[in-house]
């Protein structure tokens, strides 16, 4: 059974709008295509773009601890 949306799903634009090297946003993690055709994807389409949006987040704030990690062992060296 389908749930009910009662609320639009919001853009996770946080108006940072700056490609990465990857071409994701440097502010919501969406792919240029994801930014492009937010407003016609449908509920589920929103809902899976944002928890793809939320794993790559999480890959770039782990790979960011791991360069300090190995800039700060360098250091000590």
């Amino acid at each position: 059974m389908e749930q009910l949306e009662f609320f639009e799903i919001p853009s996770p634009c946080i108006g940072v709008c700056e490609a990465n090297a990857r071409g994701y946003c440097k502010g919501c993690f969406r792919s240029r295509e994801e930014r492009f055709n937010w407003q016609t994807y449908s509920d589920p389409q929103k809902r899976e773009v944002i928890r793809l949006c939320q794993m790559r987040r999480q890959r770039a704030v782990l790979a960011m601890l791991e360069a300090r990690k190995k800039a700060e062992m360098e250091r000590n060296e």
